[in-house]
């Protein structure tokens, strides 16, 4: 029986001078495409038109006539062709960067009843407190989110040759994908089904 495939967007969150995100994005990338549950594509926010002031009416409402700018249009197109996500993100400050809060807040469709799943790296927490920030703004927009991530804990002296020193991190990628898998085909159907009453 073949097996399906869900289409799975990877968003790498940092947009800062030097940063490691498309180095993790990279390998998270290789472990989704390996695992086969998933066409995957990856968004930079680095090369997307992200600016921080908001139109007045909030996107939940303007619906398609929401007045994004031109420079965000394959953002959104990939946003709303997605089953899954997956959000790679830093940790600063004991949080996550704008970039990914403007990206999330110029959006609101397009994350509802979708699965959402994350690697983190950082310093010593390896980035949890930036996830259990967007756990809860995600859950605000009626995603659903994965338990089971990706940490990276000091990160600048984990890595080797742009790939993880933890032997178990694949193990643990195959899990969270696993489970991603699961809910984007469970969502999907339910989707199809009947529109969620947001």
């Amino acid at each position: 029986m073949e097996k399906n495939t869900h289409k799975l967007v990877i968003l790498v969150g940092s947009v800062r001078e030097g940063r490691f995100g498309p180095v993790v994005s990279s390998w998270v990338a290789e472990q989704a495409v390996a695992h086969g549950g998933f066409e995957v594509e990856v968004v930079d926010l680095a090369e997307v038109d992200l600016p921080l002031a908001l139109p007045a009416a909030p996107p939940k409402f303007a619906g398609a006539d929401y007045p994004r700018p031109a420079g965000m249009a394959a953002l959104t197109e990939a946003l709303e062709g997605a089953d899954a996500f997956l959000i790679v993100t830093p940790e600063y400050n004991h949080s996550y960067p704008a970039s990914l809060k403007a990206a999330i807040d110029w959006h609101f469709t397009q994350w509802t009843a979708k699965p959402v799943a994350f690697v983190s790296y950082g310093g010593a927490a390896g980035g949890r407190h930036a996830v259990l920030h967007l756990e809860n703004v995600l859950t605000e927009l009626h995603a659903v989110t994965i338990r089971d991530g990706l940490a990276f804990p000091n990160y600048f002296t984990a890595w080797t040759d742009e790939r993880p020193d933890d032997p178990q991190a694949a193990g643990y990628a195959k899990t969270m994908l696993d489970q991603l898998s699961w809910w984007a085909g469970a969502l999907k159907h339910a989707r199809a089904a009947e529109p969620y009453p947001a």
